[in-house]
């Protein structure tokens, strides 16, 4: 019988398979963590682009805010405080103060004294409409000033009661002389307080000083002798250093600068005229620039009545159709600190704050009513008390 062939040796082994390894955790949390990592900066990004976009769109919103409270848009957003009758009282008469030295704009600096700018006060009449109030008081307590910020007011005046057909009044709490007097004669009725003084109807140039025979100057630490002491400007054009204190002013240039006196004094002469229905003769030849109690005033046609506060404002009421039981007198009040924040000032539009001392040095006045001498004014009185 034959035997089965013999199986061939076993020959080596093959490899063993690979056994499948579990995945570790690290491999595993580093997928998941790289994953993670991205959502999250994708979403950090996208976070990043609204808050840019939304911070765009909010400093849009506050440029748009910031304009809307600043220079004479203020106004709109002034709170008005009642300075009459009762604060529940259903109509209004809107009080606009022009107290102090009358000043033309910002631009003209301080004096050591609160004043008024003029131009803003002109801001402030002429954004009002005949819905604001039931008319206007122009409270007036003024030595006069610059003659542009009171024909300013005075224009302002005329354009808000041609617009509104509201009234306008005048009431003196103790002076309004020369460009007070210039700002509020187109009133429809000017009243003044007990033991206040009105007029000075002029204008006034200077002081335009002369030095003779000078042998020292004032210095920090006394007096600077010299044998002689000379000033000499570098000037073109005939009279250019008129003024000059070292040297005589020669009859034409006194002429010049007196021929701008007389203009001004003619228009101021005129205005008051027109507007109180006084005679142009009478101002010139019997009032000149002098100033006035009541009763005097009264008579040659300055005023109207003399008369309280009280009194003062009941008769505006009436005489502007309203009950007087009834109405409130309002005068704007200093912008909230929010609306100072985006750009207002820290005044009501119209009021010149008075200059404070700086570092510890004494306050200095930088009104252009104390630094130009040349310039006309309508003032009555020392310009000291602003200047010092």
């Amino acid at each position: 019988m034959p035997q089965a062939p013999l199986a061939p040796p076993p020959g080596p082994a093959g490899p063993p398979p690979r056994a499948l390894r579990p995945e570790t955790p690290f491999r595993r949390g580093f997928g998941l963590g790289a994953g993670a990592g991205l959502g999250a900066g994708l979403a950090l990004i996208a976070g990043s682009l609204v808050a840019s976009i939304l911070g765009g769109i909010a400093l849009m919103g506050l440029g748009a805010a910031a304009s809307s409270v600043t220079g004479a848009n203020q106004t709109g957003v002034e709170p008005l405080a009642t300075v009459w009758g009762p604060s529940t009282a259903r109509d209004t008469l809107r009080s606009i103060p022009i107290r102090g030295a009358m000043m033309t704009s910002g631009a003209d600096g301080l004096g050591l004294t609160a004043g008024t700018y003029g131009y803003e006060v002109a801001d402030v009449l002429d954004g009002m409409t005949a819905e604001s109030a039931g008319g206007v008081v122009l409270t007036m307590n003024t030595p006069g000033g610059s003659i542009a910020g009171a024909r300013a007011i005075a224009d302002a005046v005329d354009r808000y009661r041609e617009r509104t057909g509201k009234k306008v009044y005048a009431y003196v709490e103790d002076m309004s002389a020369s460009a007070g007097m210039y700002a509020m004669a187109g009133a429809d009725e000017i009243v003044v307080e007990h033991g206040s003084v009105v007029g000075s109807i002029g204008v006034i140039m200077g002081p335009l000083e002369r030095y003779r025979n000078v042998t020292a100057t004032g210095s920090i630490l006394g007096a600077v002798q010299a044998e002689r002491i000379e000033s000499e400007y570098i000037t073109a054009g005939t009279g250019k250093d008129s003024g000059n204190p070292f040297r005589d002013m020669t009859p034409a240039e006194r002429a010049e600068l007196q021929a701008i006196v007389d203009e001004f004094y003619g228009d101021f002469v005129d205005h008051v005229a027109a507007k109180r229905s006084i005679d142009r003769a009478v101002i010139v030849d019997q009032l000149g620039a002098a100033i006035f109690a009541p009763r005097k005033a009264k008579e040659v046609g300055l005023i109207d009545a003399e008369l309280g506060r009280d009194e003062a404002m009941r008769r505006f009421a009436s005489d502007a159709g309203l009950d007087p039981a009834n109405t409130r007198v309002v005068e704007a009040a200093a912008p909230t600190m929010w609306a100072q924040l985006l750009g207002a000032a820290d005044r009501p539009w119209g009021v010149a704050p008075a200059a404070l001392p700086i570092d510890g040095q004494p306050a200095r006045a930088t009104s252009t009513l104390c630094t130009q001498a040349r310039t006309p004014l309508a003032y009555h009185g020392s310009i000291e008390a602003v200047c010092g």
